[in-house]
């Protein structure tokens, strides 16, 4: 993650952020079938002739009574026999499913609500301002923000966008830091029918320039932070586009010293001049409309607008409310991006739906993780792996226990550090969730299984119409039957994770991306009937014998670095651009011991005259830090495959090893701040995590 703050105690290598096949084979993610199927067909066809046999004695022996009792207990020993194994996951799994069944239930009935109201997300949080108006919903640095503040900022917001001429449909992008306006700003955008592309604010240059465009954006919001980046690319934005400019100001002050320009393009000198609107009805799309773009890669290019509306937020939110026992009362400490989904959406989601109180944090700091929730007397916290990691490596304190967490949740909660964490923090519940953006399905860790994403019934899987089909893991495509249909994986065999499209059902429903074209290529068709359609992740996971899943990897060209997912097909642009377009091929490699893949690039140099310290000062212009690569293989020719793609399969597979690899090896070094030869030395110390990376 970009803004995470590196602690300096982080020493040493890493533990793995998967469970290998192996763990979950013996054991650690459920049991092994122990019947062969011919093996047991023999079996029973023998229990079933002595079952017979047994009943014809003792009718001849006694009477038909007694045949009829023994043929009932036997039968009862054979029905046991046979469903043996089944019977096994009941009894393991039912407490499991039934719970997530209830909640299951609970999260349609939410869903049912708002669909017959049709109410967008502004009317959903008037409903919880009414409820609690002068409770807090933020918590920022040395301020407080009660929901009917909020809810009044908003409708300021409403007002002066509205007398700038925003109306609905219109597509107004907001850049700005984790502070308690950035979403009441956009609770405001979409009270008035406007659509909120919320900017990762990593990005810069063209990859910026590019989200803005992608989204066909009308307006765009940014925060006085972002001055020098927006003022890059000013230029090549659409002169149709209308820019705004956010000086932040704390609550309740009307001058905190920063002097704001007046001008026609000041939004806070507008916000501060422009009486709120009246409250009514949303004016947007409703509950299955679009309200929010998040950006994500996908699986392959630029970064692609993925579209939010009210019912997916209700789903996703309230899948880690309901199914991580959350309730009205927490205050949840989010150190999370509120332009990622998982601050953005499910945090947020959590203050708007149901009324919790949040902490903003404008950067992570493993240091002021837990200190943070003392302060704020937080109940629960989210996290994402990485940030597990960082907080785990800092110094044991006196303070370790000294708060009132009960629940953390998010997502990347590494296996190996799992059970370390929980203990030092006496963290009562972890719940680790799954789910793409642009998705439709999500899974949710419920019963604290360590390393598990999420589960599939074993015994009801038509409940919650998700699977794991089998796929070419080097090509992502679905393994198809005689009949051209999907198939399911196995118990620790490697398959896709899919969700099933309903139309007609919110909840399942499919939006994809602003770019129908990509929103396509994330859909499968035929899957287990003819006409039939689901998303398809393009991520590898595994299920155990009690449908427990974990994360294998990735397929496509994505690859997640530091809490980011990473489009190969970007980087690579960049890198060809600002390299004389030599061919450039990027994909990731694992270091051992640390979390997701590192980016390494082959780069072509027939002559030589490869300029190292300049491509790594070009490419820090157009790509933020988690892009950029990490490793640099110069070459002299590169395969290509039948169809002049870049062959980066072997590539990836022989790494970084210079004992194997023939070719110059560089790798970044953050202290000199440039790429620098990759030796022997050298890499043993990566191995070994005496090099930071």
């Amino acid at each position: 993650m970009s803004n995470i703050e590196a602690n300096n105690n982080l020493k040493g290598p890493e533990p793995s952020h998967q469970k290998t096949d192996k763990d979950i084979e013996k054991g650690k993610g459920g049991k092994r079938n122990r019947t062969l199927p011919w093996a047991q067909i023999i079996v029973m066809g023998f229990a079933g002739a002595v079952l017979i046999a047994a009943w014809a004695v003792a009718w001849v022996l006694f009477n038909w009574w007694i045949g009829l009792i023994v043929f009932a207990v036997i039968g009862f020993i054979y029905v046991i026999i046979y469903f043996s194994n089944w019977l096994w996951i009941a009894i393991q799994t039912a407490p499991r499913d039934f719970k997530a069944l209830y909640c299951y239930m609970k999260i349609l009935r939410l869903s049912n609500k708002f669909t017959k109201k049709n109410w967008s997300m502004p009317d959903i949080f008037h409903e919880t301002v009414k409820k609690h108006p002068k409770k807090i919903c933020f918590y920022f640095e040395d301020e407080s923000w009660t929901f009917q503040q909020v809810e009044e900022y908003s409708l300021r917001v409403s007002a002066v966008l509205r007398a700038q001429g925003v109306k609905r449909g219109d597509t107004v992008a907001l850049m700005a830091s984790n502070y308690p306006e950035m979403p009441a700003i956009w609770l405001g955008i979409t009270r008035i029918g406007g659509i909120a592309p919320l900017i990762n604010t990593n990005q810069t240059g063209n990859t910026l320039l590019h989200s803005i465009k992608i989204a066909k954006c009308d307006f765009v919001i940014y925060g006085s932070e972002f001055e020098s980046v927006i003022q890059d690319i000013r230029k090549d934005i659409d002169e149709s586009i209308k820019i705004l400019k956010f000086t932040r100001r704390p609550l309740n002050t009307s001058d905190s010293g920063v002097k704001v320009a007046e001008s026609e393009n000041d939004f806070t000198h507008l916000l501060e001049t422009t009486p709120p609107a009246q409250w009514s009805l949303s004016e947007g799309e409703g509950f299955t409309g679009r309200m929010l773009y998040i950006y994500t890669s996908g699986t392959t290019g630029l970064p692609k607008a993925a579209v939010i509306s009210p019912s997916r937020m209700v789903f996703m939110a309230s899948g880690v409310h309901y199914l991580g026992w959350l309730n009205p009362k927490d205050v949840i400490y989010c150190p999370m991006p509120l332009y990622h989904s998982a601050g953005g959406v499910i945090t947020m989601g959590n203050a708007f739906i149901f009324g919790c109180t949040v902490v903003l944090k404008l950067k992570f700091s493993a240091s002021q993780y837990f200190p943070d929730c003392i302060k704020y007397n937080a109940t629960a916290a989210h996290y994402i792996g990485e940030m597990c990691r960082y907080v785990l490596a800092t110094p044991p304190s006196a303070t370790d226990r000294q708060h009132k967490v009960r629940t953390v949740y998010g997502n990347g909660m590494r296996p190996t550090i799992w059970p370390e964490f929980v203990k030092r923090f006496g963290i009562k519940r972890v719940v680790e969730f799954y789910g793409a953006t642009e998705g439709n399905a999500n899974i949710v860790n419920i019963d604290n299984k360590e390393g598990a994403i999420g589960f599939i019934s074993r015994i009801i899987p038509a409940v919650y119409p998700i699977a794991i089909i089998k796929v070419d893991e080097e090509t992502g495509e679905p393994i198809r039957d005689s009949k051209g249909l999907c198939q399911l994986a196995g118990p620790y065999e490697p398959g896709v994770f899919i969700g099933k499209i309903l139309p007609n059902n919110p909840s399942r429903a499919y939006l994809g991306y602003v770019d129908k074209e990509a929103s396509e290529k994330k859909i499968v068709r035929n899957v287990f009937s003819h006409g039939d359609s689901a998303f398809i992740s393009g991520d590898i996971l595994i299920a155990d014998e009690l449908g427990y899943l974990y994360f294998r990897d990735r397929t496509g060209d994505t690859f997640r670095w530091r809490g980011e997912n990473v489009s190969t097909t970007e980087v690579e642009a960049a890198i060809s651009r600002v390299a004389s377009q030599r061919d450039a091929v990027v994909y990731g490699v694992e270091i051992p011991n640390i979390e997701g893949r590192a980016g390494m690039c082959g780069i072509v140099d027939v002559d030589g005259s490869l300029d190292l310290d300049k491509l790594a000062k070009d490419i820090a212009k157009d790509l933020p830090k988690y892009a950029r690569p990490i490793f640099i293989r110069v070459m002299r020719t590169m395969d290509m495959t039948a169809t002049f793609k870049l062959r980066k399969v072997d590539l990836q597979k022989e790494g970084y090893n210079p004992n194997i690899i023939k070719d110059n090896l560089y790798y970044y070094d953050l202290k000199l701040d440039k790429y620098i030869s990759l030796g022997t030395e050298e890499y043993e110390k990566i191995i070994s995590g005496q090099i930071r990376l």
